[in-house]
């Protein structure tokens, strides 16, 4: 055997180092979707099998629950905790509407489930019917889109966290009675009366499925009026000097405090031209404060005829969609506008009117609602007389009052159409400012004796 040379095999080619870095890999790949402990975070009213949670793989929370023998997993798109939340709720309805509705083999059956099945449903679930027989009403054009928010708000904030893992026939009129004490602490007559026929809705449906026998006895609540204060003339025209006084000056407030406290941008302190026009252009438009945000210059037509107007085709708005007329004053700041924004090339039909170039259209409108209270403060004009508060919306208010004031020969018709609102809600809260004395010439004329 002299002269041969023996080569040891390598363990390595026999068991190839790639087998054991697949194995190392896959389970790292598991270990970055296995839920974060310390993150894991329960929905408020509801039950504990629903639950969000942060995974090392994402940085979006995660929704998971629990339901009819599975679970089920979804990425919430959003890294707010409240946000997150949100879509948990969302989720979790989604899921017992689908475990409730009818299959394939009962498709030709009644649209609700067997009622040994619905009296086992909670209002929660009861809830999500309610809301998706509101979506499809606000696809009809049935609903407004604007109120369907607000009952997704409301039910989000309060009511289901308070009511959602209970029977319906469990919410009696002593959990009402308390549930309308709590939100009357920090809430006007008005937004508690809302809320208690949400409640209240929501289990005459459960009658209407059979989850309930009858709607149990609900609080009464004197609902007051309490119209957003006015401007007078005077006090318009004092804000709108000082907005335009402003213009350019950075806020007062340090600039960590309106970023952390008002979530302002450092670029957005100084007061912008937009917010002068947007005071004029509201009181000579009638238009409502989120309209300032959706407003593009498409929306808008020069008319020059016996008058000069703009005719404003905006988008619907509370089941209203007629065009609105305004009157000559916003043509004039309706030409700023486009004088302003024509040289940068903000001025196309599809810009935005108001502060185009920050096309977050939520926080234009919360920047323009920051510097109005910024000129309330100053000119301290918050409140009005008799104490109400005052804000953006106090614009639209003051320029149906004026008409009521000034206009001559109108009539509640007209002006309710123009302004996409109703004759009613022009007395009840328009017109509830409106005093003897401001038409005293009125109140003493005469009638022209017949010859």
């Amino acid at each position: 055997m002299a002269g041969v040379q023996l080569y040891a095999i390598p363990m390595v080619d026999i068991f190839p180092r790639y087998s054991l870095e697949a194995a190392n890999d896959s389970k790292r790949n598991r270990d970055r979707t296995v839920p974060i402990p310390s993150s894991i975070t329960a929905v408020p009213g509801y039950p504990n099998k629903l639950a969000i949670f942060k995974i090392a793989a994402s940085k979006y929370w995660q929704a998971r629950c629990w339901i009819a023998g599975r679970t089920h997993r979804r990425t919430t798109k959003t890294t707010s905790i409240v946000q997150a939340q949100r879509f948990a709720r969302w989720f979790y309805e989604s899921l017992l509407i689908d475990r409730h509705s009818p299959g394939p083999q009962t498709a030709h059956a009644s649209l609700s489930p067997p009622l040994s099945t619905q009296s086992h449903l909670t209002f929660g679930a009861v809830a999500a019917q309610l809301y998706a027989n509101e979506q499809a009403r606000a696809d009809r054009g049935e609903f407004g889109k604007g109120s369907l928010r607000m009952l997704r708000n409301r039910l989000d904030s309060h009511i289901l966290p308070r009511f959602a893992k209970l029977l319906p026939a469990a919410v009696t009129y002593q959990l009402l009675l308390e549930f309308s004490q709590y939100l009357s602490s920090a809430n006007s007559s008005t937004t508690v009366s809302h809320y208690i026929i949400i409640v209240r809705k929501i289990l005459a449906h459960a009658v209407s499925i059979g989850a309930l026998d009858a709607v149990p006895e609900v609080p009464k609540i004197k609902v007051r009026s309490n119209s957003r204060g006015a401007f007078t003339p005077s006090e318009y025209w004092q804000i709108i000097r000082v907005a335009r006084k402003f213009r350019g000056l950075p806020h007062p407030l340090p600039k960590s405090t309106i970023r952390s406290v008002y979530r302002i941008q450092h670029k957005h302190r100084a007061m912008a031209p937009d917010v002068a026009w947007a005071i004029g252009f509201m009181v000579n438009s009638f238009i409502r404060p989120g309209d300032l945000a959706k407003l593009k210059h498409k929306h808008v037509e020069v008319v020059r005829s016996k008058n000069t107007y703009l005719r404003l085709t905006l988008p619907e708005t509370k089941l209203h969609n007629a065009p609105i007329v305004t009157l000559q004053p916003a043509v004039r700041i309706y030409q700023q506008i486009c004088k302003h924004y024509g040289p940068l090339n903000l001025a196309s039909q599809n810009d935005y009117l108001f502060l185009p170039a920050i096309k977050n259209r939520q926080y234009a409108m919360h920047l323009l609602s920051f510097m109005f209270n910024w000129i309330l403060d100053h000119t301290e004009l918050k409140q009005n007389a008799n104490g109400k508060p005052r804000s953006l919306y106090s614009l639209r208010h003051s320029s149906i009052t004026f008409r009521l004031l000034y206009g001559r020969g109108i009539d509640l018709v007209t002006l309710a159409r123009n302004a996409r609102t109703g004759i009613e809600v022009i007395n009840k809260h328009y017109a509830s400012t409106v005093t003897g004395e401001q038409n005293i010439a009125m109140l003493q004329s005469r009638r022209t004796a017949p010859t």
